[in-house]
């Protein structure tokens, strides 16, 4: 039994130092009532060690719009921006454009000018939804020709440009998380904050995701963690155990964080002739035949040595006893990908996960491209690719399967990161990494590390300017304040002339005043307040018993108090509260803040408390006096809820 292939992460530490990278997070007042939070890591080089902050990293910006108080409720956390991810040079995007071009074509070596893109904007991410719908919809209408060569070179393009933001949401993502659980610094976003923006980039790819409705983000953020974890696990003692049935050492590697992301496949030099007749099942491992490989035999390329004991368990150096034995690399793996353990990086043919990651994309693109044909259009390809794609995944086979996206640049992130790797190694796998990118508006480490710093600096001076971030969080606050003065038909004509003029006109409120500024504070508390008592109800069948009671009072006694900016979405989380709590200072003030919210909504969910013959008498006879008042003072009611009462209370 190969006894070193079952190496766990805590045994790793015995013989590789586990060095976590530095974070800092540095904090920027923003005019007007913002701060633009920064997240810092060290370099992985000398200057790491000496404390010159000035050599550090700046990976993910976020910008939270605290409207100029330091009280929480009324935040609202809006850009995100990965630091390394810019806008492709004119020859990166002609690049892009070309059909069947699967590689990267060089480096943008500056930032160039001007401000760098967000990755998303937090609070508006149901806009990209239609955004996307939209310009689809309109490529496919007027900007596509039936020639092939447009058609593809648009397709290509926007393809190359989604797998691009998709591969820094995943890095945007896998900081964050990192910043929040390494170190004993303070944290830079409350639990409800990080749940929110890991939910919000983990669905920005999904067809529908960005309108998921934020009291979801919480349980979004909560699966994802859990399929994720069941994912590494899974894929984790699948390498393990086919690396120990072929006499091959498996190696964890782990994130600054100690989550093990990747693992590499390593060959005892030892072996090699000992096993020269074996035979080599390749299932799951998807590389060559290292004992009949005869590269091996003369290999000049990086190795380590290693020491074991004499019951082959791994040791450190200094043991007594100690063995040492030369180790060639054979292959990394990526571990969170679903089904099966994803190889990344073959050490002797390099090629040979590119061949892997761009057999799927091939044969899309040259169905969509050059046949023009789709699954949906064509029986017979639809037959074929069905059967096609349920053997090669039922099997677990490393062709036509999904993009190795996620794994990839979780890979790139860990060795701009992770201090505890070789350095010859670290150099190695990323040399040989970048062969297997597809996309030519992707750039390599060195290169993204200078980027990220000349577009802090750029985005540092437009957070400084009077008429930079200020003057857009300004915008932001006059467009947030749209349906506090509009109705629903007007809001949606709004967004119709915003796709119509393509982006170039956003209706926004004439210039906020102190009334107006008032206005959105409320809104926004109002709001805050309302997902507290949505979250509280979907926590468990009893308030009280997930919550203090003594937070939900005040959520329903600032409700009660603020009631215009009040809507159908607060009155129906009231009542929810109402019919799931046994508190009666709770639930008097349930009654209460339905009575003063004027909404038709809130009137019929007083009707139904009063209709419902299980309630507490003294409640009953309390929701009808509310809506005498509320009839006497002429409040919105539904026609039908508005007649019924005429003949039973009134009268």
């Amino acid at each position: 039994m190969r006894i070193a292939a079952q190496t766990t992460v805590a045994e790793e530490t015995i013989s590789r130092p586990q060095l976590a990278p530095q974070f800092r997070l540095e904090r920027l007042t923003v005019s007007g009532g913002a701060e633009l939070l920064t997240i810092f890591a060290s370099a992985n080089d000398s200057t790491a060690t000496t404390g010159n902050t000035s050599a550090d990293i700046p990976l993910v910006s976020i910008l939270r719009d605290t409207m100029g108080d330091r009280d929480t409720e009324n935040d609202r956390l809006r850009y995100v921006w990965m630091l390394t991810y810019t806008r492709p040079a004119a020859w990166q995007r002609v690049a892009a454009a070309v059909p069947f071009l699967y590689a990267r074509v060089g480096n943008k070596k500056r930032a160039g000018k001007g401000v760098p893109p967000p990755l998303i904007d937090l609070a508006t991410a149901d806009r990209d939804v239609w955004d996307r719908f939209f310009w689809i919809a309109l490529q496919n209408l007027l900007f596509v020709p039936d020639g092939i060569p447009v058609r593809a070179s648009l397709n290509t393009l926007r393809r190359n440009l989604n797998d691009y933001r998709k591969a820094h949401l995943i890095r945007a993502l896998a900081v964050l998380s990192l910043y929040d659980s390494v170190g004993d610094h303070a944290p830079a976003f409350s639990p409800s904050e990080m749940s929110d923006i890991n939910a919000r980039l983990t669905l920005a790819e999904s067809t529908f995701g960005g309108i998921l409705d934020d009291v979801y983000l919480g349980l979004a953020s909560q699966k994802q963690t859990k399929q994720q974890l069941d994912v590494r696990g899974q894929n984790w003692e699948l390498l393990r155990q086919r690396a120990e049935a072929e006499s091959l050492y498996f190696e964890p590697l782990q994130m600054p964080d100690g989550s093990a992301t990747h693992a590499v496949l390593w060959a005892s030099r030892n072996d090699l002739a000992a096993n020269r007749s074996r035979t080599f099942n390749k299932r799951f491992l998807n590389i060559d035949n290292p004992w009949s490989d005869r590269r091996l035999q003369r290999w000049d390329g990086y190795s380590q040595t290693w020491y074991f004991d004499a019951e082959n368990r791994r040791v450190s150096k200094e043991t007594a006893g100690a063995r040492p034995v030369a180790m060639i690399p054979l292959a990394l793996y990526g571990l969170d990908y679903p089904k099966i353990p994803i190889l990344l990086v073959d050490f002797r043919d390099r090629y040979n996960p590119k061949r892997r990651e761009i057999s799927k994309r091939l044969l899309e693109d040259v169905a969509r491209n050059l046949l023009n044909i789709s699954r949906f259009g064509d029986l017979y390809f639809f037959l074929g690719r069905t059967v096609y794609d349920f053997v090669t995944s039922r099997r677990g086979m490393d062709i036509n399967q999904p993009s190795r996206l996620q794994a990839y640049s979780q890979l790139k992130l860990l060795l701009s990161l992770s201090q505890s790797l070789d350095p010859q190694l670290r150099a190695e796998t990323s040399r040989r990494l970048e062969a297997v990118s597809a996309n030519p508006l992707e750039n390599d480490i060195k290169a993204e590390t200078q980027i990220a710093r000349d577009q802090y600096s750029a985005l540092r001076l437009y957070a400084l300017s009077p008429d930079g971030l200020p003057a857009r969080i300004e915008r932001d606050r006059r467009a947030e304040m749209v349906p506090l003065a509009h109705n629903r038909t007007e809001q949606i004509l709004f967004r119709l002339a915003h796709l119509a003029s393509f982006g170039l006109y956003t209706h926004r409120e004439a210039a906020s005043s102190a009334a107006a500024a008032t206005q959105l504070d409320e809104a926004r508390r109002i709001a805050y307040h309302t997902r507290f008592l949505r979250e509280a109800v979907k926590a468990g069948p009893v308030v009280e018993v997930v919550r203090n009671i003594e937070d939900v009072r005040r959520s329903l006694q600032y409700i009660m108090e603020h009631n215009a900016a009040a809507g159908a979405k607060t009155a129906r989380a009231v009542a929810q509260i109402f019919s799931r709590t046994n508190d009666e200072a709770a639930r008097e003030l349930c009654l209460n803040s339905l009575y003063r919210i004027n909404t038709e909504t809130a009137k019929s969910e007083l009707l139904r408390i009063y209709r419902d013959e299980k309630t507490d008498t003294r409640l009953r006879t309390l929701s009808a006096q509310y809506l005498r008042k509320a009839l006497k003072e002429e409040q919105r009611f539904a026609p039908a809820d508005a007649r019924a009462l005429a003949t039973t209370l009134v009268q």
